[in-house]
């Protein structure tokens, strides 16, 4: 109940500032009874079968569902499997990457809310994709003797400062963890840190790896010529970019390259295309367009496109890497067998920059040594060729995360049978 309070204070202090932004990014239109706990989730699975464990999969967006889903198609061989999320976009990237295997909404970390998710799914373990902890669903956990968990587990340098200013306030939900699968010690580190129990963590590696593909991408040529991108010359893509790093792409890429820049967040479209005279934006180009802009800027204004985008790229820029942020993921577009310059600020994803800065699959420069950079990777297919054939090397190294996780929560379900109902 204290909890409730203190959600509900929080966000009516918080109203002007979280509407407005969900305004601004177009994430008003919401299923609002879903997310608030006032309608309960719609699990297909039938009644429970006796001998069968049932797990409860928790990713919190897009990101998180491209990692967790071949764990959730490895768990189904032997359990039942339900898939809850809590974005939009992440709904729906689940649904249709998954197939059959039930997908709900995670709420709003109410009890009710809470108490209606487990009682709907009925799990008798609960797995959280690297983080995601909340205290109402933890507590409810804990009362109706539910495991609960923590894969591909991840406490960033930036989140554990935060955290351990209130440690003693966090220390009741790390301390209800039942087994932590981190991406690397340094993450299991800050784990026990926080109070879970040393016997509990392990390192397992990043799933991630598992997940990263070299296959063909569809809608990549439809991206293409509705943009009117020249084929026939070079192409510069800068991924996930933040405020100011599309003036410093556009003044270093040489004449004649190409350049393709998808910002992180829709709040930043507008200050993207001015920052590149005569872009051609996404969302004022549609299938059937074959013009090519003489200004040789794209912007991709839309959301879902990016691994296309990645797919027609000579040279890939990782974006938020140079300015004051902590990096963008660089994995996808290495797995797609890119050339990949990041900056660097990695420190979000510093253990796969790490693998594959060492495994010499990346470039790594400063803002300074950006255009040269590029104008080398540009002019020299064979270190392209070569970064890519260091970066299946690196994926074939680093893959077995996923076994590893799906070990520890089996151990898990088998040690440790639920206990139905509960002070809940």
């Amino acid at each position: 109940m204290l909890v409730d309070i203190a959600f509900a204070l929080f966000a009516l202090v918080t109203l002007p500032v979280w509407l407005t932004a969900m305004w601004w990014k177009g994430k008003l239109r919401t299923d609002w009874p879903a997310r608030l706990g006032l309608r309960r989730p719609v699990v297909s699975l039938g009644p429970r079968r006796a001998g069968v464990p049932r797990i409860l999969l928790h990713a919190v967006s897009v990101g998180e569902v491209q990692a967790i889903a071949p764990l959730a198609e490895l768990l189904r061989s032997d359990a039942e499997v339900v898939v809850s999320v809590t974005t939009d976009t992440g709904i729906i990237r689940a649904r249709q990457r998954l197939g059959d295997i039930p997908v709900v909404r995670f709420p709003f970390d109410f009890s009710w809310a809470m108490r209606g998710l487990l009682e709907a799914v009925q799990p008798d373990v609960v797995v959280l994709a690297e983080l995601e902890l909340w205290p109402n669903c933890s507590a409810l956990c804990a009362r109706r003797g539910i495991r609960i968990g923590v894969v591909n587990g991840r406490l960033s340098p930036r989140s554990f400062r935060r955290y351990k200013r209130v440690r003693w306030l966090l220390q009741p939900m790390f301390r209800r963890l039942s087994f932590v699968a981190a991406q690397d010690r340094a993450y299991a580190d800050r784990f026990v840190a926080m109070g879970v129990d040393p016997a509990r963590v392990s390192v397992t590696g990043t799933m991630k790896w598992d997940s990263a593909t070299h296959g063909g991408v569809q809608g990549a040529d439809a991206l293409a010529a509705a943009m009117g991108i020249d084929r026939t010359k070079p192409l510069v893509v800068a991924g996930s970019t933040a405020p100011g790093e599309e003036a410093l792409l556009h003044a270093a890429c040489p004449a004649g390259v190409q350049l393709l820049c998808a910002p992180r967040k829709p709040e930043w479209f507008a200050q993207a295309a001015a920052s590149m005279p005569g872009c051609v934006r996404r969302s004022e180009r549609r299938e059937g367009r074959h013009d090519s802009p003489s200004s040789g800027r794209f912007l991709l204004d839309t959301i879902g496109e990016l691994r296309a985008a990645y797919a027609l790229a000579d040279v890939v820029v990782i974006g938020r890497s140079f300015g004051v942020l902590h990096g963008s993921d660089m994995m996808e577009p290495a797995a797609l067998g890119k050339a990949v310059i990041v900056g660097p600020r990695v420190g979000d994803f510093q253990s796969t920059a790490d693998a594959l800065l060492g495994g010499d699959a990346m470039v790594q420069v400063n803002a300074g040594e950006l255009p040269a950079a590029i104008r080398a990777l540009v002019n020299d297919p064979a270190r392209r060729a070569q970064l890519a054939e260091n970066a299946r090397a690196v994926i074939a190294r680093e893959r077995g995360a996923t076994a590893r996780s799906a070990a520890v929560i089996r151990a898990a379900t088998a040690s440790h049978p639920v206990k139905r109902g509960g002070g809940a």
